[in-house]
């Protein structure tokens, strides 16, 4: 009789295949989120998106979300965090709105939706005998208006000097890279370098050593801190040279020695020669 073997050929022929990912999935009982594969599997969002909103969806009500607070927990900078959020808005997994509190400040808060907000359930089944009809979808309500945020005030140009040195930092580290906002809030400071006779190319250098080989989070919150903490004393003020005495001169009667800014008489022979000329 022949020996029958059960091996991997068998499995083959079953249309199975030794490519592709397998599973171990194991059951939990605590600390766990559920994430439908309309999001996981989601074909025109980012990685980065779909793992920022499973994040944000295992997080408790109140959690900040903002770029900030997500730049300080991942690898991922501000910039990516903050294009990942507004694919998750466009899609409809999240929604960030304005409210001014009764203090008069503006907040966000932020809406994460488990399902999209253009997703519709379909409608329960009709009792029997009754035609079925094509669920008609309703539309989601459109989100409340945002608070009107106040505006502030368009900065002054900053000046030239000052702009130039903060702007030249990155030929120095890359790592100080700024913003044209940036420059316009730390010009005054730079300025005020400047006016206490710091050479532009001093307060570069100044600026941009010891930097940590890791690198800086916020360039314009450690370069403030830099422009206030290392500000140099104001030079002193120039004391005026004491008056030089007047040269001497010989006088033109008595040939005596005198000060004065010109030739003539001195101050006796002067006077002498006035009371001679009054009495003539």
């Amino acid at each position: 009789m022949t020996d029958q073997h059960f091996s991997a050929h068998a499995r083959a022929r079953t249309g199975r295949s030794h490519q592709g990912v397998g599973h171990v999935d194991e059951h939990h009982d605590e600390r766990f989120s559920v994430v439908g594969n309309h999001l996981a599997q989601h074909s025109e969002l980012s990685l980065t998106a779909i793992g920022l909103a499973v994040h944000i969806h295992s997080l408790r009500s109140g959690t900040l979300v903002g770029i900030k607070a997500l730049a300080a927990k991942f690898p991922e900078g501000e910039t990516r965090i903050a294009s990942a959020l507004r694919e998750l808005e466009t899609h409809g997994y999240l929604a960030r709105i304005k409210e001014r509190l009764p203090s008069g400040r503006i907040v966000t808060r932020t809406i994460s939706y488990n399902k999209p907000r253009t997703h519709t359930a379909p409608r329960p089944p009709k009792p029997h005998g009754e035609p079925k009809r094509t669920p008609t979808p309703t539309p989601p309500p459109p989100p409340p208006p945002p608070a009107a945020v106040p505006t502030s005030p368009p900065q002054p140009e900053p000046p030239a000097p000052a702009r130039d040195v903060l702007a030249g930092l990155r030929t120095h580290d890359p790592r100080l890279h700024l913003s044209e906002q940036d420059v316009r809030r730390l010009a005054p400071a730079v300025a005020t370098w400047l006016e206490r006779g710091v050479a532009p190319d001093d307060v570069q250098r100044t600026l941009a050593s010891g930097i940590p080989k890791e690198g800086v989070r916020h360039p314009a919150g450690f370069l403030a801190h830099r422009l206030t903490a290392l500000l140099p004393l104001p030079l002193p003020a120039a004391h005026p040279e004491p008056p030089r005495p007047a040269p001497l001169q010989n006088c033109d009667d008595c040939d005596r020695a005198f000060r004065a800014p010109t030739p003539g008489r001195c101050r006796g022979c002067s006077t002498s020669h006035e009371a001679r000329a009054a009495a003539a």
